[in-house]
């Protein structure tokens, strides 16, 4: 196995075909599910039904053209580009912190540009993602030792959860270090190493979440939601009562009753909760199984690559989903504290829409090289 790019890497053909269908039946599923949990709301604040709708639709748009270039673009304009995607991050998660940074309920995590909204964190993501990937794959002879195997990938991104952190986004700086620990576990980086991280970062966030009365009081409604039903706990209780009422097949696509401005934002993070009252468990089922056909095919892309860059670049890319599917069902279901993290091309949201096109577009570039 190579530790770099090489003449040797088999030639591009064609990306794969089961991957595309995948990526484009989730994407053409977040359309419909968009439509069906926010025309109440579009109606009664804009007077149009089909607003969230239809800004969806172009976000799927710039998100497909985003997919495209990445499945075109040569890898060693991608990777040759390593340490300006980072400095790019840096740049971005720091723009929150200046007048340019959108404040919404006492956090700023979104910059703006003229007319445009985004989210650096989904950026940072894939940024972190690809000097991960480089740096395991140009590092492996010295990856067990502390002072290369360790600190540089845990220094770089302790600097962005930092940023992140200043925001605040507690949840943000969580994606990032389950990132960097994914990556370290296949990277080769020593075991005791990432368990004493892993004891000292679960001490930290207790920390940080026991000296937030608002973190705080999250974390008490994640463990007893009914207790606080009409406070804190009140969006994961609806979502609970959503799914609840889907039963088998559901009440059907429409007819659901908690996006009825019982679910607060129903077509963002806790569109899932939408999902399970309108399809039922027969229809989350499916969609189960759409989610585990993508990444069984994501997976296969990255253990098909000859390439160890390559290979941890495919890996990398599919945790960014992995995670964001994940993390959104725990919210959602109640199994772990409730964080902002929208379902990976199903939730309402540009940045987030764009992101899942963008990892999908990385796997189908790799695709067209797997051996």
């Amino acid at each position: 196995m190579s530790k770099g790019l090489n003449s040797k890497t088999t030639a591009a053909g064609r990306p794969d075909p089961w991957l595309l269908t995948a990526t484009l039946l989730l994407g053409g599923f977040g359309l419909i599910m968009v439509l069906s949990s926010s025309g109440i709301m579009a109606e009664r604040v804009y007077d149009d039904t089909y607003f969230f709708f239809k800004r969806q639709l172009m976000f799927t748009g710039v998100g497909l053209a985003a997919m495209v270039a990445c499945m075109q673009v040569p890898r060693k304009v991608l990777y040759g580009m390593t340490y300006l995607w980072v400095a790019a991050a840096v740049i971005l998660l720091g723009l929150c912190l200046t007048p340019m940074g959108v404040s919404v309920n006492g956090a700023s995590r979104w910059v703006r540009i003229g007319p445009v909204n985004f989210q650096p964190l989904e950026y940072a993501k894939v940024a972190l993602v690809l000097y991960l990937a480089y740096f395991f794959a140009r590092k492996q002879d010295m990856v067990r030792t502390f002072s290369v195997g360790f600190l540089p990938p845990f220094i770089v991104t302790g600097f962005l959860c930092g940023l992140l952190l200043l925001q605040p986004d507690f949840g943000g700086a969580v994606v990032l270090a389950g990132l960097l620990f994914f990556m370290c576990l296949v990277g080769g980086t020593r075991f005791s190493y990432l368990f004493i991280s892993l004891i000292f970062a679960m001490g930290a966030g207790w920390l940080l979440i026991s000296s937030s009365p608002y973190r705080f009081k999250r974390w008490t409604a994640f463990l007893d939601p009914f207790a606080s039903a009409q406070n804190e706990g009140y969006q994961l209780v609806q979502s609970l009562y959503a799914f609840g009422s889907g039963r088998i097949f559901g009440t059907g696509i429409g007819a659901g009753k908690q996006k009825l401005f019982f679910l607060p934002e129903a077509h963002n993070d806790f569109i899932m909760a939408v999902v399970g009252e309108e399809l039922g468990f027969v229809g989350m089922s499916l969609f189960f199984l759409a989610i585990g056909f993508f990444l069984w095919r994501a997976f296969r892309v990255c253990f098909k690559q000859e390439d160890l860059q390559d290979r941890f670049t495919a890996f990398g890319v599919t945790c960014i989903v992995a995670l964001g599917m994940l993390l959104n069902l725990a919210v959602v279901l109640g199994t772990v504290p409730p964080k902002g993290v929208a379902m990976p091309f199903i939730s309402y949201g540009g940045s987030s829409l764009t992101l899942s096109f963008v990892c999908a577009g990385i796997l189908l570039n790799l695709s067209r090289r797997a051996s």
